[in-house]
């Protein structure tokens, strides 16, 4: 049994722990893979048995760190990281921070247990125009929210994609339906104000309808 907090873990309290890693885990390389880096299909595929041949009976958080590069662009990395705190502090981030600078990365996601602290949150704003860093909650991922039937398909446009659009149907594109950068779609694609999402649905006449969303 693990020691948590000045109290013993029980070997159930310890199974819920690695359920909720292994599936939090799935989910942030199903979205990295999502986002186009370069993620193995055996990463994705990982059982639950092999999570806890490769990070044991006790995981823990600082051993999931995940980093990986973009399938379009080598030089392009991303970090996630895995505070070990319930409510992330400043000094945390600043941590990160450095090793962001320290190796030339300029994304990150943070995974969260519950929240981070209004200074911390300030830090990561002011860090924006060279470093960004993102933020879910465990709760957040134990689900990939794609996977919700309610949920269509969603296809980001590249620069082109988006030009080409606003040529074809003569709009601007302020005129185009929007999304919120806060939904969360929006946040598992880590997509931007500006950025254009196709949308595509099941038609009730059969086929498919699609629309396009502008992210604000």
């Amino acid at each position: 049994m693990a020691e948590r907090a000045g109290t013993t873990m029980t070997s159930e309290e310890l199974e819920v722990q690695i359920t909720r890693f292994y599936r939090i885990r799935k989910t942030v390389m199903e979205m990295l893979r999502d986002r186009d880096y370069e993620v193995a299909e055996f990463e994705v595929a990982m059982t639950k048995e092999e999570f806890r041949e490769k990070y044991g009976e006790e995981p823990k958080r600082e051993h999931l760190v995940i980093r990986k590069a973009k399938r379009s662009n080598a030089a392009e990395h991303i970090f996630v990281f895995f505070p070990d705190e319930a409510k992330v502090a400043l000094k945390t981030i600043k941590t990160y921070h450095a090793r962001l600078m320290a190796e030339n990365v300029q994304r990150a996601i943070l995974v969260v247990q519950q929240d981070i602290t209004p200074s911390a949150r300030q830090l990561i704003s002011e860090m924006s125009s060279k470093y960004h860093l993102e933020v879910f909650r465990e709760s957040e991922l134990l689900v990939n929210v794609k996977e919700h039937a309610l949920v269509p398909a969603h296809e980001i446009l590249s620069p082109e994609e988006k030009k080409a659009l606003l040529e074809r149907y003569t709009v601007k594109e302020t005129q185009l339906p929007r999304m919120q950068e806060s939904d969360p779609v929006a946040r598992y694609y880590g997509l931007k104000r500006g950025h254009v999402v196709k949308i595509i649905r099941p038609s009730e006449t059969g086929g498919r309808y699609v629309t396009y969303r502008l992210v604000v």
